[in-house]
C-alpha cells in the first residue's frame, strides 16, 4: 500500500503535470483502490458524448486515444519510474471506448460492455497475458487493454447479434 505521503505527492504531481493527468484519466486514477474500474467508470461520459458521431470517426477517436495513449502512458510510466503505475488507466479509457465500438448504448449494454472488459483486463486470457508481461513501455501498458476492449468488443457484438 502506498504511503499517505507518496499519495499526496503523486496527487499533486499528476494533477499539476499534464501528462500524468491524462495518463491518469482526468484524476480518476489517483482513487487509491480500485483505479482501473474506476477510470473504466470515468471514460463513459467521453463515450455518451460520442455516441451519435459516425462509425468511421468514433473508430478514428479510439485510434487516436490508444496511439496517444502510448506516449502519455509510457512517458507518465518513465516519470515515476515504474513500469505500469495502478494509476495510469488511460488504457483503460482505450479500452472502453474499443468495447463500444458500433454497440448501441443502452443500460444493458453499458453494464455488459463493463463487465466483459473488466472481465478481460483483470483474467487477461492468453494472449492478453502473455503481451503484458512481455511487451514493454508505453506500447506494453496500452496493448493488454486494447486487446481486452477487442476481447469484450467481439463478446458484445455476439451477444447483441450485431455483426459489422
Amino acid at each position: 500500500m502506498l504511503s499517505y505521503k507518496f499519495e499526496k505527492i503523486l496527487a499533486k504531481t499528476v494533477l499539476t503535470n499534464p501528462v500524468h493527468f491524462f495518463a491518469f484519466g482526468f484524476g480518476s486514477g489517483l482513487v487509491p483502490k480500485i483505479p482501473g474500474t474506476v477510470g473504466s467508470l470515468a471514460v463513459l461520459p467521453f463515450i455518451f458524448l460520442l455516441k451519435d458521431v459516425a462509425l468511421v470517426e468514433y473508430t478514428i477517436a479510439c485510434c487516436l486515444v490508444s496511439f496517444i495513449g502510448i506516449f502519455i502512458c509510457g512517458h507518465s510510466a518513465k516519470l515515476l519510474g515504474v513500469h505500469d503505475h495502478p494509476g495510469i488507466v488511460w488504457d483503460e479509457f482505450a479500452g472502453m471506448m474499443i468495447t463500444f465500438i458500433a454497440v448501441p448504448l443502452s443500460l444493458t449494454n453499458i453494464i455488459l460492455g463493463f463487465i466483459l472488459f473488466r472481465l478481460f483486463d483483470i483474467v487477461k486470457p492468453w494472449p492478453i497475458r502473455f503481451i503484458d508481461r512481455q511487451v514493454a513501455g508505453g506500447l506494453g501498458i496500452m496493448l493488454d487493454d486494447i486487446l481486452a476492449g477487442i476481447f469484450a468488443w467481439g463478446c458484445l457484438h455476439g451477444i447483441n447479434g450485431l455483426w459489422l
